[in-house]
């Protein structure tokens, strides 16, 4: 008999999955929140290794189960400040359609393996703009980010971490504007929390306590900010990748977008 703690966490899963699905148009707020809830499910199914374990194929939602042990997931981001709207390939079938600067995609469910990228002009198929090979480890969830300018677009992978206790929150940053230098990310007038991120680098995360915070982004090692971010609002069991985009000298200018989880 399989673990009752585990059972609840199947359950859990698919709960919030099927409510994430129901309210994703009409209140994609509260969807967002329910795959976040979701996600932390998963991801907690995933950290546990059952020995000699057979899902019980008459099970409800067992697919749950064999998620956690043979799954990997990655989600897409465009961020190329010039590139146009994009399809994107996965081993020649079209995985992403569509997808616009500073687009992001839900988590795309793949068997653990090598993959063959290859990111298009949308609605075309002739040469790909971008074309490179990742690997995908199960159990792992991943954000695949489109970055650099066009001329040189180049396909960063990271591992993205999704799971945080339920009375704290967990931030990163992604340094992705391609003309921007290395930059320090602060509390606004006050001290720096990730220090001299270079582009194309994703800090490592950091667990706080849930809060609204006002930060800023300055030239590493100076006081000169260019940007601010106001009311940054950080909530408890949830997780935030704040992704720097856009151009610091020229436009789209230069902001900052926040991925959950």
């Amino acid at each position: 008999m399989h673990n009752q703690h585990e059972t609840s966490l199947v359950l859990e899963a698919a709960k919030y999955d099927m409510l994430a699905n129901f309210y994703k148009y009409s209140n994609p707020s509260l969807s967002m929140m329910y795959v976040q809830k979701h996600l932390m499910c998963v991801s907690q199914l995933a950290a546990v290794e059952i020995q000699g374990y057979q899902v019980n194929q008459n099970m409800m939602y067992p697919m749950y189960q064999r998620t956690a042990q043979s799954t990997a997931f990655v989600r897409v981001l465009h961020a190329s400040p010039d590139a146009p709207a994009v399809d994107v390939y996965v081993n020649g079938q079209k995985a992403v359609a569509n997808l616009t600067f500073k687009e992001t995609t839900e988590y795309l469910q793949l068997p653990p393996g090598q993959y063959l990228v290859e990111v298009y002009p949308a609605g075309e198929m002739t040469t790909p703009v971008l074309s490179e090979r990742v690997a995908l480890t199960r159990n792992t969830y991943y954000t695949a980010a489109a970055t650099g300018v066009l001329s040189t677009l180049m396909l960063d992978v990271y591992v993205d971490k999704p799971y945080v206790s339920p009375n704290q929150s967990k931030v990163r940053v992604i340094h992705l504007s391609p003309d921007a230098p290395n930059v320090d990310i602060a509390v606004k007038g006050g001290d720096v929390i990730f220090k001299n991120v270079p582009f194309r680098k994703a800090t490592e995360y950091l667990t706080l306590s849930p809060m609204t915070v006002d930060l800023e982004v300055r030239v590493a090692g100076t006081n000169n900010v260019v940007l601010t971010i106001p009311q940054v609002e950080l909530e408890a069991g949830k997780t935030y990748t704040g992704v720097a985009v856009g151009l610091a000298n020229g436009m789209p200018a230069l902001e900052a977008i926040f991925l959950m989880p």
